[in-house]
């Protein structure tokens, strides 16, 4: 009789054993979590009742098949043109998550596919969108200072730009942790790494114009100043209600390129790429750049450089059109 975990524990159980071990062991975001009980349960449910010895390269294939034209068929149903609902990259983010769960079993004994033989679908060499100077100009005219939402909006935006923060990181900032003297803080990212972003001094200026003109004593840097009614709240759940979600931040960032008149979609993360380019082109080393992203891989900073390369410009410039210069 098999007396293995893998035949002890359904598949729908190790995937709870693994979730748990992520929270616990590892200490990962409550977002990762979220993202792994998401793409394992959909693996869970499409496999069916089947013990993690079953788990194949040939299932996987089927299910990278399933996930591929999982929209497709949906809409081939409604007799409507065929559009792929998933992307390659929410694909692969299904499979970085399988992965994880092998090599969790591998790393408890317990038989399954080597995670190691699943490879990743190639993806298109990411591109990134940036402001130019003067369409930051532009933008960062839009919000009108002489009123508290105004300060509040300018503010986000310089220590969007100034920093390079992720939209997350900065919704979560409180006033506490930023030293306006210093002009530097530390946040944490992605994995819960710590790292020390730095502060312009137009970002200084604008903190603190917007800081002088609250007349509350509530942590987040950053609140919704619409009209809220307190109630029976306590001070503490009452900032926690007043303090700016991602999606308002999306909102006032593209409501200000909009009144500016950009045409380009511009998010949080545009100004993020804008942070990182205007370093790059201005001599910036990679590996600085990468850290004060938070990037945990320089493969992921290595997106900027085909904007950045000053090497390829000036080959550009020296040689483009040279025996034409010099015959003439």
């Amino acid at each position: 009789m098999d007396s293995s975990p893998s035949s002890r524990f359904s598949l729908a159980a190790l995937i709870q054993n693994f979730l748990d071990h992520c929270e616990v062991g590892k200490n990962q975001s409550p977002r990762t979590l979220r993202n792994y009980y998401h793409y394992l349960t959909r693996f869970e449910k499409w496999a069916g009742n089947i013990r993690v010895a079953e788990i194949s390269l040939d299932l996987v294939q089927k299910f990278r098949l399933y996930l591929n034209r999982l929209e497709t068929e949906k809409q081939n149903q409604k007799f409507t043109h065929s559009t792929r609902s998933l992307s390659i990259k929410t694909q692969n983010y299904h499979i970085i998550a399988l992965r994880a769960f092998l090599k969790y079993l591998a790393k408890n004994d317990i038989a399954s596919l080597a995670a190691e033989k699943i490879e990743l679908s190639k993806i298109p060499a990411r591109t990134v969108e940036y402001l130019t100077h003067e369409e930051r100009k532009r933008i960062f005219e839009q919000p009108d200072t002489s009123t508290l939402k105004g300060l509040r909006d300018i503010a986000i935006l310089e220590t969007l730009y100034s920093t390079g923060l992720r939209v997350s990181e900065l919704v979560s900032l409180n006033r506490g942790q930023v030293d306006l003297k210093r002009r530097e803080f530390m946040v944490r990212g992605k994995g819960r790494k710590p790292r020390i972003v730095f502060l312009s001094p137009r970002a200084v200026e604008t903190l603190t114009a917007y800081f002088a003109k609250r007349t509350d004593n509530f942590e987040p840097v950053f609140l919704n100043h619409g009209r809220r009614k307190s109630g029976s709240l306590t001070d503490i759940t009452l900032s926690e209600k007043r303090r700016l979600t991602t999606v308002s931040i999306e909102n006032i960032v593209r409501t200000c390129a909009q009144r500016a008149g950009i045409i380009k979609k511009v998010t949080p993360h545009v100004l993020r790429h804008s942070f990182a380019t205007e370093l790059l082109i201005n001599g910036a080393d990679i590996r600085s750049v990468q850290e004060m992203l938070g990037h945990a891989s320089i493969t992921t900073t290595q997106i900027y450089t085909h904007l950045t390369n000053r090497r390829l410009r000036e080959v550009h410039e020296k040689f483009h059109d040279a025996g034409k210069n010099k015959n003439g």
